[in-house]
């Protein structure tokens, strides 16, 4: 069977790579793409790249353009897909790449965010753990009919952090992350601060002191691993000049009385059987190039003796895995698809 598919914002980067990996996938036909102010104008002269589908031209974004799909991707601005996703009869599956449909509480929403606030889907993180019994967030997505993928640097800390809380071999209260980031997950929009000549040779913090919006959201997935204490985290990420991509390297206090080869095994149980995510042998750590382009998470764990943490670093494209590859994978998962169709473990290089 061949899904009709529709993707609303295809002209920034998250639509871009929507169409991307689309383009390629046995199941999937794209039919029908929309825009804002890029209305009217042929697909290929806002993605360029996408050569294959080059006969489309770029449509207004309502409900009446997305209904009748089969499956439509929202690839749009926090806080313009709620409103429309709300008027939609006629969509058997909806993916939003966005953050209107990931938290929980509204009053978190409203503390980072703003606006009304929508209500939760299933959250598109298939390899995510739920709860202390090995049990998979892969699971609450089979034949979901509206599905929240994440955002790309929550997703990349709560698998880095959840294997740890779910076994119980770290302490949940005193988290800390710190990620490289690509100027990409900031969206197409000009902004100056994002431009090549503000980026080049120089390293960015920004959203320094627990304010960045996916805060919540890391603490929303760790709750939900089965953390038993409230989880607290130091999350502070840094621009760097390279167009995709995340390093995250996160550190947690391991429990009293757990061993490091317990620590260790709780990673590589949690990940020993999922195609996307890859714990790398001891002493491995990943590199950003090593996932650009490909659906995977690249995780390398150590455990610091000294400090009575465990170093958790991880890689992957902010754009493939982070945002795109993960709204995908959850739709094949939903629709009873092979879960890797249309998805490759292969990155770009050099």
């Amino acid at each position: 069977m061949t899904y009709s598919v529709a993707v609303a914002g295809a002209s920034g980067y998250a639509g871009g790579e929507l169409l991307r990996l689309l383009a390629a996938h046995p199941e999937f036909e794209v039919r029908t793409v929309t825009g804002h102010s890029s209305a009217g104008q042929p697909l290929i002269a806002t993605q360029p790249h996408l050569r294959s589908l080059a006969h489309l031209t770029l449509r207004e974004t309502t409900p009446e353009v997305l209904d009748g799909h089969d499956v439509v991707f929202f690839a749009l601005p926090h806080g313009a897909s709620g409103a429309l996703t709300a008027q939609l009869t006629d969509v058997r599956l909806a993916v939003d790449c966005g953050a209107d449909h990931r938290l929980t509480d509204a009053a978190d929403w409203a503390a980072f965010y703003g606006g009304e606030h929508h209500e939760a889907w299933t959250y598109g993180v298939p390899e995510l753990l739920v709860g202390a019994a090995g049990a998979k967030q892969r699971d609450a997505l089979v034949g979901a009919s509206r599905i929240a993928a994440p955002g790309c640097n929550a997703s990349t800390v709560a698998l880095s952090l959840a294997p740890g809380i779910a076994a119980g071999v770290i302490e949940p209260s005193d988290l800390v992350s710190v990620l490289a980031v690509g100027p990409s997950g900031a969206g197409k929009a000009a902004k100056t601060h994002l431009l090549g000549a503000e980026l080049m040779g120089t390293a960015n913090p920004y959203a320094v002191g627990g304010t960045h919006r996916h805060i919540p959201e890391i603490q929303q997935a760790l709750r939900g691993a089965g953390a038993q204490a409230p989880v607290t985290i130091s999350f502070t990420p840094v621009l760097v000049p390279m167009s995709r991509g995340i390093l995250a390297t996160s550190t947690a206090r391991i429990a009293p009385g757990v061993t490091a080869a317990e620590v260790r095994a709780a990673w590589e149980d949690a990940y020993a059987d999922e195609p996307f995510v890859h714990v790398l042998p001891e002493g491995v750590y990943p590199r950003t190039a090593d996932t650009v382009g490909a659906n995977t998470c690249l995780m390398g764990v150590a455990i610091d003796e000294a400090a009575g943490r465990v170093v958790v670093v991880a890689a992957l494209d902010n754009l493939a895995k982070g945002t795109a590859g993960a709204a995908i994978q959850s739709a094949n998962i939903s629709l009873g698809l092979p879960e890797r169709t249309g998805l490759s473990v292969d990155g770009v290089a050099p």
